[in-house]
């Protein structure tokens, strides 16, 4: 079976969408804990916002995160005002993380706990195939956002 040829191309991946409670606190995990540059902050709001999100009344505050060859675009919905009851599981479907490449994943684990992560798991080393030997650890944040640590193996 063959695929059709898309009638676009995929030019590059822009960045990560990243929903927020509190933005400010959010920057500061970006930034102090794992050490990534706030670009610019930012405001939506209007017809612009709400035809492009789909949101009625969105009123939204954004940071833009550099990441390590990557964009992570914080945004924080003042209105309309929604805020997660729960923390959501990472196997429920939608559900979405980030996965790092770290040097040292217990250093990551104690420093995000300091932060105010948690994690329903613990490191945790793949034992066969090709990434035998690796690391692996799952965080996670009051608003149900998930972030994949990896240290590869030595």
């Amino acid at each position: 079976m063959t695929s059709p040829t898309p009638s676009f191309t995929v030019t590059a991946v822009d960045h990560t969408g990243l929903t927020v409670s509190d933005i400010d606190r959010s920057i500061r995990f970006w930034t102090e804990v794992m050490g990534f540059e706030l670009r610019r902050r930012g405001h939506l709001a209007g017809e612009f916002a709400e035809q492009v999100t789909g949101v009625d009344d969105a009123d939204i505050s954004t940071a833009i995160i550099g990441a390590p060859g990557h964009t992570i675009e914080l945004l924080q919905y003042t209105s309309p005002g929604m805020s997660p009851d729960e923390l959501r599981s990472p196997a429920a479907p939608g559900t979405k993380h980030l996965a790092f490449t770290v040097d040292d994943i217990e250093a990551v684990h104690t420093r995000l706990a300091d932060g105010g992560w948690f994690t329903r798991g613990s490191v945790q080393t793949m034992t066969e195939g090709p990434r035998a030997g690796t690391k692996f650890l799952y965080l996670h944040d009051s608003d149900g956002l998930t972030l994949e640590f990896i240290e590869l193996a030595k």
